[in-house]
């Protein structure tokens, strides 16, 4: 069995800024009701000749490069993200001839907030069985063409941000366990009984005759509905859950980890999670007050952003905790 250790990251954000009061010009909303119970001040939205697979491609461009490899050492993609550029075929197809790749296996992951977290531990099972040699893993979203921007919409379009980021994942040989950079664990679950808390119902196919109808629009079916107070209660039982599993199955505490990169949802989980696990404040990072929620690529975005701050460092000891919709939830210890 070999192990895979992460050696690049990157992340791609559009340049077009919308505040929250940008937000009440389109909506009856306030900036301090957004701050208050999110957290997000700002967040990144395309313009409309912008897709998804344009952001993945920005944010694999420069996790290749601080990577420090070729491109032709990848020898699989896995890109994790509810907000394909088509219905189909999957996002990473049209990703691979954008990178000049061709013939490797390009594979969606539709996991949702849970993506990310799971493309990694799908990349790194195939590194540990000696598949594949150098994963690219990346999660990129647009949101912002898919929300309702009406006040009928708010409680889920005010969270919502476009965004990418990726990483290069790739075979090492471990001597030291304690202090050599390799993922050491990953652990993902799902409560398919959640689905219809935050879904997005229309266009389908198992509503009838048709995949979507004038009267399904009227209804605004072809928006993301969501139950808030039971997301939010659900996220912060399993974010807990989940983080304290990934430590027991590796013999770690808490005070092991020198960062939590959780996923960002809302900033109030994230406080939540860390005051029910009593972790210090200075030892989580947060990015969703300056991006919103971009679902599959909040942890990349989280792991190139830390480490431009200086946050995360070679040799850190990192915990990512992500929940989102399915019910899916999962989470992940690795030596940066």
């Amino acid at each position: 069995m070999y192990s895979s250790e992460i050696i690049g990251t990157g992340m791609y954000v559009p340049p077009g800024v919308v505040t929250n009061h940008d937000l009440e010009k389109l909506m009856e909303t306030s900036h301090d009701w957004i701050v208050q119970r999110s957290g997000i001040e700002e967040r990144r939205w395309v313009t409309p000749e912008v897709g998804t697979t344009d952001l993945a491609l920005r944010a694999c461009e420069e996790a290749i490069k601080n990577a420090g490899i070729d491109k032709k050492e990848i020898d699989c993609i896995l890109f994790a993200t509810l907000s394909p550029d088509h219905d189909f075929p999957g996002a990473a197809c049209f990703l691979q001839p954008k990178l000049g790749l061709t013939d490797i296996p390009a594979i969606d992951v539709r996991q949702q907030c849970s993506g990310f977290i799971y493309a990694m531990s799908i990349a790194d099972a195939f590194i540990k069985t000696g598949q594949y040699k150098t994963v690219l893993v990346v999660g990129a979203e647009v949101h912002s063409k898919g929300l309702d921007k009406t006040t009928r919409g708010r409680d889920v379009a005010v969270l919502f941000g476009d965004g990418a980021g990726a990483i290069v994942m790739r075979r090492t040989d471990v001597k030291d366990p304690k202090k050599d950079s390799h993922v050491w664990s990953t652990h993902l679950y799902t409560e398919g009984a959640g689905a219809k808390e935050l879904w997005l119902e229309v266009p389908g196919m198992a509503l009838g005759a048709d995949r979507i109808t004038h009267d399904m629009l009227e209804k605004g079916l072809h928006y993301p509905q969501m139950n808030g107070k039971k997301v939010f209660a659900n996220a912060v039982r399993r974010l807990c859950e989940c983080t304290m599993t990934a430590l027991k199955a590796n013999n770690l505490t808490l005070d092991d980890i020198d960062l939590f990169l959780f996923h960002q949802a809302n900033m109030r989980i994230n406080q939540m999670v860390a005051q029910e696990l009593k972790i210090p404040e200075e030892k989580v990072f947060n990015t969703i007050q300056k991006f919103g929620n971009t679902t599959a690529a909040t942890i990349p975005i989280g792991m190139a952003e830390a480490v431009k701050a200086g946050k995360l460092k070679k040799g850190s000891l990192v915990a990512s905790a992500v929940f989102g919709s399915g019910f899916t939830w999962a989470s992940s210890v690795y030596r940066w």
